[in-house]
Order: structure tokens, then sequence, then C-alpha cells
């Protein structure tokens, strides 16, 4: 059985998201939707068990698909649960840059797993959980931007009621 992670932060899961890993999904026995539980350069506004629970919701029809958190090194993760790949999305040269980079650095932490780019495909590319925070925050309509039970989660979080 062949396994690979889809890692991030999702923070929170958006549609993009959610694409890249149904689209990894038809492709590995086994996909791991890997949330980053760890510190990052920004403060995440939900919880891991939050995003846990969200990207749960989001990914309950894919019987292949597990979710789950972990801090650490992303190689160590993978390394535990049998993975043999890394799936990344990549929407922009930007993000390219730094996956490129972080690839290389994975590939000499753990050369025996690969990492595998996803295009993000047109309809998300512009999608960034950055962003549809912001504009959450802006009282504007994120629902075609990301699952429904993800918007009213964000609808709550910014109105201060978690």
């Amino acid at each position: 059985m062949t396994t690979a992670i889809c890692t991030g932060s999702f923070d929170p899961v958006h549609l993009g998201h959610l694409d890249v890993a149904l689209r990894a999904a038809r492709i590995f026995d086994r996909l791991i939707f890997a949330i980053f539980a760890g510190g990052g350069s920004k403060a995440p506004l939900f919880t891991p068990e939050e995003r846990v629970a969200m990207a749960r919701d989001a990914l309950a029809e894919a019987p292949n698909v597990v979710v789950d958190s972990y801090t650490g090194l992303t190689v160590d993760y993978a390394r535990r649960v049998g993975a043999i790949a890394i799936v990344r999305g990549v929407r922009t040269v930007s993000d390219y840059d730094y996956e490129f980079a972080q690839r290389h650095m994975n590939n000499a932490l753990a050369p025996e797993i690969e990492t595998i780019f996803f295009m993000t495909s047109a309809e998300y590319a512009f999608l960034n959980s950055s962003l549809i925070k912001e504009v959450a925050r802006g009282g504007g309509d994120v629902s075609s931007m990301v699952p429904p039970q993800v918007a009213e989660a964000l609808r709550r979080k910014v109105a201060g009621r978690s």
C-alpha cells in the first residue's frame, strides 16, 4: 500500500487545499492530510484541533484520506507513518521557489521520501489562507472559497465566538 502525506498548516483549509488532496488521493492508496501543529512564523487563527476537525469534515467522503496533525520535521513524520511521498500544492512562482528549497532540504534529510508537486487547479490559484482570513475579518463572503463548515467557523471566530 502506497502512502503519501499532504502537509500544511491549513489555517483554514480551503477549496484549493482540498483539490490538491483529492487529486493526490486518486494516485496513492492512502493519503494522510497532515496538519502541522507546531509553531510557525504566523500565529494561527484556529487551534490544531479545530483545523483537524474542519479537515475531517471536509474530507469525510474520501475513503482513503486520513486527517492527522503533527509537530517536528515533516520528513520524520513521513517516516513514522510509512509515507513514500510528500505532496505539496504550488500556485505561483514564489510558491515554487520556496517549495524547491524545501524539497532539497527534505531530500538531504530523507532521500528515500519523494516530494511531488501538484499545480493548483486554475479556479483555485488565487486562494490563500491568509487572504481568506483577511476577507473574513473584513466581513466579506468567503463561502465560495472554503467548505461550508469552514465559512461558518470563520464567521464565528472573527466575531469572537469560537
